[in-house]
C-alpha cells in the first residue's frame, strides 16, 4: 500500500469508525499520567512538537481534561521558562501529578538528568515553582533522575524514578522534599523491551516506572511490563506483559518501535468509577516513533492477580460503536456498582453481589434502529431478578423493563431478551438497573442489539 493510500486508510478508519484511539489525534500528546479529580478525568502528559520530527523534540508539559474519556478538552501548558530551567528546552520529558492538603503538585523531568516540581490551586493550575530548583538532582542515585511517577497509599506519598534500575523515596508532608534517601527496588527476573530474554544485565527494564495498587498488592510496571510485591518498597516480581500479539485490532499492530510492539509504551493505570485503565503511548497512527499518540485500554485482572492482555483498537474506552460489533463486553462498563468483575475460565463477566446493582455504558453509537436487547446471563444459584434499562441516569427514562427467572444448576449461559418500549437516538447512554430477588448472584457475560 502506498503511503498516501495508507494516510488515507487511517484517516478512514478513524472518521468512519468513529475511533477514540488515539484520545487526541495528531497532537502528540504522549507518556500520559491520568488522574481523577472531581469527577474528571486529567491527563498529564509529554508533547512531541512534530509529526516531522526526526529525534525527540518536546518543549512544553500538557494537561488535558475529560468528563467521559471520550471528549478532551486542552487545560493548561507548562512552558520549561516557567519551572526553575529558567530558558527554553526542548527535552520536556514524562510528568505526573498528585494532590495533597488543598493543592497541586506537578512533577516534571528535565530531559534524562534531573526533575522538579510546580504547585498549584487547581488541576490546571496556574502553577509556580516553590523550589526554584530541582527536587531530584542528577547526582542523587546511580540512576538518573527522571520519568518519575507519584504513588500514594495510605496518605503517604511516594516518588518513582529512574531507567533500568528504579529508586524510590517518601515525600515530606510539603510534597516538595524527599522524607527519606532513595532506596533501589529490587526486581526479581526481570524483563524489558531489551532484555526478552533476561539475559541483558546493563538494560534489564526500561525507563518509566510507575506504580499502582490492586487487591492488596503493588504493581510496578515500566511501559507494558510488570511486577508485583506485597510491600511498596519491594522486592518485586516479575510476573508478564500486558500485551501479546493477539491484542491488536487490524491498523493498529504496525507500525511500531524497533525492538518491536512491546517498546515504548510508556503509560499509567488508573481507576475511575469501578473501572481499571491503561494509558500508554502509540505510534501506530502516526508511524513516527518520535510523534506519539496517547491510546486508553480496559485493564481486567485474572483470579491468581495477573493482568490479562489488553485490547489495542480505535474504538477505546467509554463508548461502543455498534456499527463495528453488535456485542458490547459487560466489563467493559464505565460505570458500576453492586458488581465485580471475575474470570471464569479464560472469559471476563459482571457478577451482581448486591441486592441492587447497576452498569453504565454512556455514548453508545448507531442504536437508533434497534427494538431489542439480548443479555447474555447465568445464575448458577438460579434466582429471580429484575432488570431495567434508563437512559442517562439511574433515575432517567425507562425504555425496558423484565423479570427474569433463572434455573438452577445451568452452566451455559441463556441468551434472553428485553423489549425497548421507546425509540432511540442514533446515540444514547445507557444505564442497567439490576435487582435481585434473594441471596444470589447474576452473571453477565454481554449484550447486544437486535431489530
Amino acid at each position: 500500500m502506498s503511503k498516501v493510500l495508507n494516510i488515507f486508510f487511517l484517516v478512514g478508519v478513524f472518521f468512519f469508525s468513529m475511533a477514540q484511539n488515539p484520545i487526541v489525534s495528531n497532537k502528540g500528546l504522549n507518556d500520559p499520567h491520568i488522574h481523577i479529580f472531581n469527577d474528571t478525568a486529567y491527563v498529564y502528559a509529554s508533547h512531541d512538537k512534530s509529526i516531522k520530527n526526526k529525534k525527540f523534540i518536546m518543549e512544553d508539559w500538557w494537561v488535558w481534561s475529560s468528563p467521559d474519556l471520550v471528549n478532551w478538552t486542552k487545560r493548561s501548558v507548562l512552558n520549561p521558562k516557567e519551572t526553575y530551567i529558567g530558558k527554553e528546552f526542548s527535552r520536556c520529558w514524562a510528568t505526573d501529578v498528585a494532590y495533597r492538603n488543598g493543592k497541586y503538585y506537578w512533577y516534571f523531568s528535565e530531559g534524562n538528568q534531573q526533575a522538579g516540581v510546580m504547585e498549584g490551586n487547581t488541576p490546571t493550575g496556574p502553577w509556580k515553582d516553590v523550589l526554584k530548583k530541582p527536587l531530584l538532582t542528577s547526582d542523587l542515585t546511580p540512576t538518573h533522575e527522571y520519568d518519575m511517577a507519584v504513588f500514594e497509599d495510605n496518605g503517604e506519598h511516594y516518588i518513582i524514578f529512574g531507567v533500568w534500575d528504579y529508586y524510590i523515596a517518601k515525600l515530606n508532608y510539603d510534597m516538595v522534599s524527599l522524607a527519606e534517601k532513595p532506596k533501589k527496588i529490587e526486581i526479581n527476573n526481570p524483563r524489558g523491551p531489551y532484555n526478552l530474554e533476561g539475559k541483558n544485565k546493563e538494560k534489564p527494564t526500561d525507563d518509566k516506572p510507575f506504580v499502582h495498587k490492586y487487591n492488596g498488592k503493588y504493581y510496578l510496571s515500566w511501559g507494558c511490563f510488570y511486577a508485583t510485591a506485597n510491600n511498596i518498597y519491594g522486592p518485586y516480581d516479575y510476573k508478564d506483559v500486558i500485551i501479546n500479539k493477539e491484542s491488536f485490532a487490524k491498523g493498529y499492530d504496525a507500525p511500531t518501535w524497533p525492538t518491536g510492539f512491546l517498546q515504548g509504551r510508556h503509560g499509567s493505570f488508573f481507576e475511575w468509577n469501578h473501572q481499571t485503565y491503561f494509558a500508554y503511548c502509540d505510534i501506530s497512527q502516526t508511524g513516527n516513533r518520535y510523534f506519539r499518540d496517547t491510546f486508553i485500554s480496559y485493564v481486567h485482572y485474572k483470579e491468581n492477580g495477573e493482568i490479562a492482555k489488553i485490547r489495542v483498537d480505535g474504538v477505546g474506552v467509554g463508548q461502543y460503536n455498534l456499527k463495528d460489533s453488535k456485542v458490547i463486553e459487560a466489563e467493559d462498563y464505565f460505570k458500576a456498582a453492586g458488581v465485580v468483575k471475575k474470570q471464569i475460565k479464560n472469559n471476563f463477566v459482571v457478577v451482581t453481589d448486591a441486592q441492587k446493582s447497576f452498569l453504565n455504558y454512556p455514548n453508545i453509537n448507531q442504536i437508533k434502529s434497534y427494538k431489542k436487547v439480548i443479555l447474555e446471563l447465568l445464575a448458577p444459584k438460579g434466582g429471580q431478578f429484575s432488570i431495567e434499562i434508563r437512559l442517562n441516569s439511574l433515575k432517567g427514562k425507562k425504555i425496558a423493563e423484565k423479570i427474569f427467572n433463572l434455573k438452577e444448576g445451568l452452566v451455559n449461559f441463556e441468551n434472553l431478551e428485553i423489549e425497548l418500549t421507546s425509540a432511540l437516538k442514533n446515540k444514547e447512554n445507557l444505564y442497567f438497573l439490576i435487582e435481585q430477588k434473594e441471596q444470589t448472584h447474576l452473571q453477565i457475560n454481554s449484550f447486544s442489539f437486535s431489530k
